[in-house]
This record gives C-alpha cells, sequence and structure tokens, in this order.
C-alpha cells in the first residue's frame, strides 16, 4: 500500500461516516502532518504509542563487525539509533486471525522486497 492508497481510504471512510466534508487533498494533509509527527518525535528520540496499533520506538544499535562484500575484510559498524515498530496484541492477532483463516497467504522469508 502506498500514501496515496492510504489517502484514498482515509478520504473513503470520511465520506461513509461523515458525508463528503473533507477532499481528497485535505485527507493527504491530515495523513501528511500524521507521518510528520511521527518522524519528528522519533527525531527527538520520543516514542509513539498508538494504542491498539503498536508502538515506534528508537532502538539503539550496539557497534559490530562486519564484512566488505567487495574485498572481505572485517570492518567495524558504529552504533546508531534505529526505529522500530512493535504491533500491538490488537494488531498481532488480527494480522494471525486473517491468516489462520486463510485470507493472507502463507509467505517465507524469500518472498520479501
Amino acid at each position: 500500500m502506498t500514501k496515496a492508497d492510504l489517502v484514498e481510504q482515509v478520504t473513503a471512510a470520511m465520506a461513509r461516516t461523515a458525508g463528503p466534508l473533507i477532499s481528497k487533498k485535505d485527507c493527504a494533509r491530515v495523513v501528511d502532518a500524521f507521518l510528520d509527527a511521527i518522524k519528528l518525535a522519533l527525531k527527538d528520540q520520543h516514542n509513539i504509542e498508538v494504542r491498539g496499533f503498536g508502538t515506534f520506538k528508537i532502538r539503539r544499535r550496539k557497534t559490530r563487525m562486519a564484512r566488505n562484500p567487495r574485498t572481505g575484510d572485517p570492518v567495524e559498524v558504529a552504533a546508531r539509533p534505529v526505529p522500530v515498530f512493535k504491533p500491538s496484541k490488537e494488531l498481532r492477532a488480527l494480522v494471525a486471525e486473517d491468516h489462520d483463516a486463510g485470507i493472507l497467504p502463507a509467505t517465507s522469508d524469500d518472498d520479501r522486497e
């Protein structure tokens, strides 16, 4: 799903519940503002908890040794903060329910992009 698809779904949901009060352009602004708020909070090292959906956090990766794929030489990768998402119990249950009901196909690690 792309951001444009998300805007389409938000616009459709708003039209069903509140009527055509909000335009697609306004929904796009709301989606952009929501995503920007998440980005700014993560940039400032804050966690974002959306009840029933999940938590966005900053996790600190430790310094580690890696390998240069071209030369095979060991290279030290510095410690750094990375954003992570932890889904809520409700979201995990919803996904598992759809998978168990045969709605979602089983995937392997090879199917990821």
